[in-house]
């Protein structure tokens, strides 16, 4: 008999089923009639959504209506089967929950005597159910079968466990249900650890933190999986039917329950709309649709804040609560389920703490309230004793009980400040400590800048993690350069922070450097203003608080000069060394550039900006060593560099006189931006070309010092060389990291590009080492054909960004050159676009530092005209035009070719 709730039966505006009935009864074809149906029911509660019904109301009112329409398809094929078949729904259709895109899973269970019986039947069943436009996801077993299937996977079991009856035999359901029981098959203890092990595979895949900018409102660390995952255990030990279940059990507070179904029911709205918004199952919550979902859930954009980082700070901070106590309860099943048996006397540690089964815990339950410091003392403790596992879950539950301990009067407290320095002192722990800490929500109550940028986003594809989880990735990522076993990852980080006399200066620096995002102004002025007050409050000496500061105001200037100045011009090294003054200072901005881009995104860091801020971190090494009154002298320097250049191509059976007459065009800046080994490299290929008719002479190193790969061009000077070049290497795919563009006094051409893969990896040998010497070579010998740029669709992520184009010059009268900043959307091909603009304007390239920033473009041009001299006003006028054009144009063609 169809199954029809009362509330569907009530509510003829969602699902009319006595007229549906009616219908099949006069011989009406079910297919259409239930399609309709389906359609029209899926209106209604998408329409009561946008209206305001919250989700948790209508995932139980979808899975209800898919019901009545499922076991009207069953009685119309197989209401005859008696006790030999049922009808089950499974997966979260068992539980009951049904969002719009969401799968509508089935297991038809037969009895042994019926295997084969209803295959034509069940054929149609499932037919019918996806004409009528269900996703129906099914699978026939006996009770064997299903034994059997799910004793090999906990997933099967697991779908089985939260089963629910739909049609068919209530005995064959039970006598199903009954063999795969917990006394039968995966017994609680072993459910629960290989429920463990998924959820740790889970959170490892989603790199363990829930604050990544395009979360899966599932499977991310804090999602649904982890609410299912408590509900799955409790189901198999406890045998609980609900989540409150767990208050019962004392496993759940009435208030942490409280906060368990908030947060289950805000990802229930996130998801139905998200559903709702793209039409189908969609769990990722893409830049594509956040911006949109923050509008219809009513945020809006504000001075210093964007409606769609409001949304995601909201999401990440609950998700964040989520984990806490998905954390608690799991300890608290691994006390109940592994080590119940177990009866271990405590172990002391003081008179407020003690180790009890590996975990630390509170000697008595008012603990925190009689010593409010021991709230940041556990974590000391724990460092102190590595054999300790983690918190037990009743001192977390008190500890979060405990927060509002943690006021001015709290922090003011020499203990209490004496305890945090000491905690960012320990050899051993310091990174896992500070998450701890923030996870269980101390850090951002010590802090309480921390605790205003928790969960903050920035929208946009440079920063991959929220502010917060950036500033621990970074704290991290500086603990790690002083673990020996990681010593090989950066060598020279790790023996730089090993001869630090205060490494917890750069950790302080680490905390501090963006904790002034969000409030609009300089974040580095206001975190130097908050981290100086921070060190003095802390005990901190007068000129380590000003040496942390300095660190915070300046934690971009070395990976802005390297990025983004010339640091072949012995000018830029010695304004930068002065700027750093000491080689202290130098060392520990060094130590925080890396650890910062390294944690800022996954994909940022490469061999090339490692490269760069290396070439720009040993140059300033020597300034500095010369002293800042004896600043580096271009021709000192490019002395040295020919005399190391002749040394190894003597080496190499190289005359002398051969090499003065390749060098003597060559100008002085050759010899500035590039390596006595490159030069040496250069010298050697040339030498051995035995004519003009060899042009153009394409070199590749695969492995390039500077990080990458470089392409070095020789070849005669011509007007359209550079963006002839720079379009060949797009063509190809490449990302241009660097350009180096020579002219010498004989007519010719040094120009060297290092590139990668679009995956961010060197160029391999081979084929795609031949298919670039071929192509570059092929469009050289052709310099009068200049391809006009062909636009290119966006990638997905680019599409969501838009980015003002601005065009700076700035005088370079020391090079007699022009500077050009362009700062656009980046986009396949941009470099071409700027090459056919230079040639256009009649612009020769000498220089470029290439910078992409997520999702937009900050390129540094310097620039001379033909008779290489600084830029006319004229010409910065056509070149100006010329790129807006260009830029403007080519994005409105990518905009309509991507149905934008």
């Amino acid at each position: 008999m169809s199954l029809t709730s009362a509330r569907i039966r009530n509510d003829r505006y969602l699902l009319d089923t006595a007229t549906i009935d009616k219908a099949l009864q006069q011989g009406q074809p079910a297919t259409p009639l239930l399609r309709q149906g389906l359609a029209s029911a899926d209106q209604v509660l998408r329409a009561r959504f946008l209206e305001g019904t919250p989700a948790v109301e209508l995932v139980a009112l979808r899975a209800e209506m898919v019901d009545a329409l499922v076991t009207r398809v069953w009685d119309l094929h197989l209401s005859e089967a008696g006790a030999q078949a049922t009808l089950v729904a499974v997966g979260g259709y068992g539980r009951g929950e049904l969002h719009p895109g969401s799968d509508t899973d089935l297991l038809v269970v037969l009895a042994d005597s019926a295997q084969n019986c209803f295959d034509h039947a069940l054929n149609c069943i499932v037919t019918q159910l996806w004409d009528i436009g269900l996703q129906v996801g099914h699978s026939v077993r006996t009770i064997a079968e299903c034994v059997q299937e799910a004793a090999q996977d906990i997933t099967v079991a697991t779908n089985l466990m939260e089963s629910r009856l739909l049609a068919g035999s209530a005995g064959l359901y039970r006598s199903m249900l009954e063999a795969t029981g917990a006394e039968r098959i995966w017994p609680s203890r072993e459910f629960f650890e290989a429920k463990w092990r998924e959820q740790l595979a889970r959170h490892e895949k989603h790199h363990d933190t829930a604050h990544n900018l395009e979360p899966n409102l599932k499977e991310s660390p804090g999602g649904l999986r982890d609410i299912h995952m408590i509900g799955w255990v409790a189901k198999r030990h406890f045998g609980a039917s609900t989540l409150h279940d767990l208050v019962d059990h004392e496993f759940l507070t009435e208030s942490e329950y409280g906060t368990l179904m908030r947060g289950q029911y805000f990802l229930w709205d996130l998801r139905f709309a998200l559903h709702v918004l793209t039409e189908r199952r969609e769990d990722r919550l893409l830049f594509d649709y956040q911006a949109t979902l923050a509008r219809q859930f009513g945020y809006r954009d504000t001075e210093h804040t964007l409606a769609v980082e409001e949304l995601m700070q909201r999401y990440y901070r609950i998700v964040m609560a989520l984990s806490c106590l998905n954390e608690m309860l799991l300890q608290l099943y691994q006390e109940a389920i592994l080590y119940a048996d177990l009866d271990e006397t405590p172990r002391r540690l003081n008179k407020r703490f003690q180790v009890k089964r590996g975990f630390i815990e509170v000697t008595q339950g008012n603990v925190f309230r009689r010593y409010p410091f021991a709230l940041l003392e556990v974590f000391l403790l724990i460092q102190e004793h590595p054999e300790v596992k983690g918190v037990r879950a009743a001192t977390i539950r008190l500890m979060r009980q405990h927060h509002y301990l943690i006021d001015e009067r709290f922090r003011n407290d020499l203990r209490c400040r004496s305890l945090f320095m000491e905690i960012l002192r320990q050899p051993h722990g310091i990174t896992h400590e500070l998450r701890r800490m923030h996870t269980y929500g101390i850090l951002g109550r010590y802090l309480p800048a921390i605790g205003r940028i928790t969960g903050r986003m920035q929208y946009d594809l440079f920063h991959a993690y929220t502010v917060d989880s950036h500033i621990l990735m970074v704290v991290r990522n500086l603990r790690r350069f002083a673990e020996p076993e990681f010593a090989h990852e950066f060598p020279l980080c790790s023996a730089l922070i090993n001869r630090l006399p205060k490494p917890e200066l750069l950790y302080v620096a680490g905390l501090f450097h963006d904790i002034g995002k969000g409030r609009g102004g300089d974040h580095s002025e206001l975190g130097a203003e908050e981290a100086h007050q921070f060190c003095i409050h802390h005990g901190l000496s007068r000129y380590d608080s000003r040496l942390v500061a300095w660190l915070v105001r300046h934690h971009l200037l070395m990976s802005m000069t390297a990025q983004r100045r010339d640091t072949s011009d012995p000018q830029v090294i010695n304004e930068f060394a002065r700027k750093v003054g000491d080689l202290q200072h130098l060392n520990y901005l060094y130590l925080l550039t890396v650890g910062d881009i390294r944690g800022t995104n996954p994909k940022l860091w490469n061999a090339w900006r490692e490269a760069l801020l290396l070439e720009l971190y040993h140059f300033t090494q020597r300034a500095i060593r010369r002293g800042l009154g004896n600043p580096i002298d271009a021709e000192e320097l490019i002395g040295e560099t020919q005399a190391q250049a002749r040394k190894a191509l003597r080496a190499h059976g190289l005359h002398h006189m051969s090499v003065h007459a390749i060098w003597r065009p060559f100008t002085a800046d050759y010899f500035l931006r590039y390596s006595a080994a490159e030069i040496a490299w250069h010298t050697a290929a040339i030498h051995g070309l035995s004519g003009e008719a060899q042009l153009p002479l394409i070199l590749i190193d695969l492995a390039s010092s500077r990080g990458g790969t470089e392409v070095f061009v020789y070849t005669r000077d011509r007007d359209h060389i550079f963006a002839l070049t720079v379009a060949a290497l797009s063509q190809l795919g490449l990302d241009i990291q660097d350009a180096r563009i020579i002219t010498t006094e004989n007519g010719h051409t040094l120009d060297s590009y290092l590139v990668l893969e679009d995956t961010g990896k060197a160029i391999a040998a081979g084929f795609r080492e031949r298919e670039i010497i071929e192509q570059l070579s092929n469009m050289l010998r052709h310099v009068d054909q200049l391809p006009q740029p062909v636009p290119r669709a966006l990638p997905r992520r680019l599409r969501h960004f838009s980015t003002q184009t601005q065009i700076e010059f700035t005088a370079d009268p020391h090079n007699d050159r022009t500077a050009m900043e362009l700062i656009t959307g980046d986009h396949p091909g941009l470099l071409a676009e700027v090459g056919y603009a230079f040639a256009h304007c009649g612009v020769r390239l000498q220089n470029a530092k290439i910078a992409t920033i997520g999702e937009r473009a900050e390129d540094v041009f310097f620039l001379a005209d033909r008779n290489n001299h600084a830029l006319d006003e004229a010409t910065q006028k056509c070149l100006h035009a010329r790129l807006r054009h260009l830029l403007t144009d080519d994005a409105e063609l990518r905009m309509r070719a991507d149905g934008v």
